[in-house]
């Protein structure tokens, strides 16, 4: 390798990392404005999630419209297939996780999802890469539970249905590992970004009727308006367009910064908007889950991905 081509793909790499952190910050806004607009306009989750949905992916096919990424034509058979595959892996990720909230709780659904994320991310690349998980992937991971299970505090979903709650958060993380996973190249046409924008219209068209019979009506005022436009801009269009754009300049071990940051950003919003009290252990969990994001960042190397 040249120092020209070295100095190339370390500038990706970096631009790829920062990307994540960017992905991972902007989805930690994500659950205040579902909560905020589940409580002021009365909205089921399932229907914050078709809206989370749509007009995510409403906002993505219009940058990718601007930005020459898209043409209007008739798509390939390949094209239809790649796009229905990712929306029902997004539908199913929502779903399953919305469905772990409801039977346990907000905390355990959240920490058993990233944990089992990291673990089937960083399984998952050692295998399609036939090597075993190396040190600092393992020291990782270690201290991300440990930060996270310090960071959420010590949810506790109940007896019942704890177990089933607990499937729905492992079904949620596998289907986002498997987006993160997938490493098969772009078809001509059908970039990345593309194709989760129209990936997000298809499953929330699939979440739509169950939406619809349990209400999707939004009164009409500035607050709830604004918190639907914030969700599907800023946690959904920016953070995916920035995750999946990363993907594709590292390594996608990478991605782990990003599935970090989004719990511990939730954490410190939620203290500085809705005075939500942080104790040591909190706080100590939030330095464990950034010592386990520096490890995480400083371990990918500058190997790109096209």
């Amino acid at each position: 390798m040249s120092v020209r081509t070295f100095l190339h793909a370390a500038r990706n790499t970096r631009s790829g990392l920062d990307l994540f952190v960017l992905a991972g910050v902007l989805w930690g806004t994500g659950g205040i404005a579902g909560s905020l607009l589940a409580t002021r306009a009365g909205l089921h989750p399932v229907a914050v999630a078709a809206y989370r949905l749509l007009l995510g992916g409403v906002f993505i096919t219009a940058y990718a419209l601007a930005s020459g990424r898209l043409r209007v034509r008739r798509p390939s058979r390949a094209e239809l297939g790649r796009i229905a595959g990712l929306g029902a892996l997004f539908t199913v990720f929502q779903a399953a996780y919305f469905a772990a909230v409801f039977a346990t709780s907000v905390s355990l659904a959240t920490l058993t999802t990233m944990v089992a994320v990291h673990i089937m991310v960083t399984i998952g690349s050692a295998v399609l890469e036939r090597r075993r998980p190396g040190r600092i992937a393992i020291a990782s991971l270690t201290a991300a539970a440990l930060g996270l299970a310090l960071l959420l505090g010590s949810p506790v979903g109940g007896d019942r249905g704890a177990l089933v709650g607990i499937g729905f958060a492992l079904v949620a993380a596998g289907g986002f590992a498997v987006l993160t996973l997938d490493t098969r190249p772009d078809l001509p046409g059908l970039d990345r970004v593309t194709a989760t924008g129209l990936g997000f219209l298809f499953g929330g068209g699939l979440l739509l009727p169950a939406g619809l019979v349990v209400g999707m009506a939004v009164p009409m005022r500035a607050d709830t308006l604004g918190a639907v436009l914030f969700l599907g801009v800023v946690p959904t269009a920016g953070a995916y367009v920035a995750y999946f754009t990363a993907l594709g300049r590292t390594h996608v071990g990478g991605g782990i910064v990003a599935v970090l940051l989004e719990p511990l950003t939730a954490t410190v919003l939620a203290a500085f908007l809705q005075g939500e009290r942080l104790g040591p252990e909190r706080l100590f969990g939030g330095a464990l889950v950034l010592a386990a994001i520096a490890v995480q960042h400083r371990a990918v190397g500058p190997t790109t991905r096209g």
